[in-house]
């Protein structure tokens, strides 16, 4: 329906620039107004269109609400609580491997499902855990190819493989293709072909403990390939500390022993003895008592051999060249 707006005759005298003017004025509107001016007709009319039907409202679609994100202390509280429940303290986890504050319960959980599945006990766990914790932020897609490495690789036995993993939890922990096999090889190729019972070695790094130790061997005097010997004799070297362990045992040897190094090398696991309790006071016993014994005779048996071999020699004459009590840089009359 159209709207007409008549003027009267007297108007159509308004100058043109005053029509124009008022042209612009409608030009702000969604759809320009046709104006029409007849010109038979004492009275101009304009001619508005009619407004466009309303179109029908649309349904009004708000978007999905977005769930309420997790509440960080809710799952603080519920990791702490189901840790309690299998014996272990989050906040001495925490506090020994931080990352754990920021580890997946559900990983956690299959974490512990996986291992009670495989046979370890809930105390075998918790044991675990607290030597190396970063277990419990390990998926059981890591730690599936450690167990099958153990078992096809290094040749462990399946009845002991629980033993393995309980003697040395940090290798659950260790990444196969960049630290278990390449430790597994080492060890191989300079001779020490039953790995499976080193296992704990598997876990060292080829580069910082293991090469580090042959290097300081060669160091004190010995040649590559007696230091070679000696960790494939004793691969128990491989895990004592130069600085806090081989180092001032081999000073003691040399200075207060006054031993040669070719005794170190047919018995090299001097350096497993205590320095302290056991070293020092039966070298100290030997010197009093004017007998010299060949290492593993004066470190290995036990406290009351060790005193009864004593008496015996204080009691006789001296040991023969022959016998394994005598030692060939020591003088058993010195005193």
């Amino acid at each position: 329906m159209q709207e007409t707006l008549h003027l009267s005759s007297k108007h159509s005298s308004f100058p043109k620039s005053h029509v124009l003017h008022s042209h612009h004025d409608f030009s702000t509107l969604s759809r320009p107004r046709i104006i029409h001016f007849p010109t038979l007709s004492s009275k101009t009319s304009i001619t508005i269109p009619p407004k466009p039907s309303k179109s029908p409202e649309l349904p009004s679609i708000s978007p999905p609400s977005s769930p309420d994100p997790p509440d960080p202390h809710s799952q603080f509280e519920e990791k702490m609580l189901y840790l309690d429940s299998i014996g272990l303290d989050l906040f001495s986890l925490i506090n020994d491997h931080p990352p754990i504050v920021c580890a997946s319960l559900d990983n956690i959980k299959s974490t512990v499902d996986f291992m009670y599945s495989m046979g370890f006990t809930a105390l075998e766990f918790c044991r675990i855990c607290g030597m190396c914790p970063e277990i419990l932020n390990s998926r059981v897609s890591d730690i599936v190819p450690v167990f099958t490495f153990l078992l096809r690789e290094a040749r462990v036995d399946g009845s002991d493989l629980r033993r393995v993993v309980n003697r040395r939890p940090r290798l659950l922990a260790c990444n196969v293709k960049n630290r278990l096999r390449p430790t597994l090889y080492f060890l191989q190729s300079i001779g020490i072909s039953e790995v499976n019972k080193h296992t704990n070695l598997l876990s060292c790094s080829v580069e910082e403990k293991l090469i580090p130790r042959i290097d300081y061997l060669e160091k004190i005097g010995f040649s590559k390939r007696d230091a070679v010997s000696m960790v494939r004799r004793f691969p128990q070297l491989f895990n004592h500390s130069i600085k806090d362990n081989l180092e001032p045992k081999f000073n003691y040897f040399v200075v207060e022993m006054g031993r040669e190094l070719r005794e170190l090398k047919e018995f090299p696991q001097y350096f497993s003895f205590s320095l302290e309790s056991r070293i020092k006071p039966r070298h100290q016993c030997c010197v009093e008592k004017g007998v010299c014994f060949p290492l593993p005779i004066m470190l290995k048996t036990t406290e009351a051999k060790f005193h009864g071999r004593l008496e015996v020699c204080c009691n006789s004459s001296g040991p023969l060249r022959t016998s394994p009590l005598w030692c060939t840089n020591c003088d058993v009359n010195s005193k």
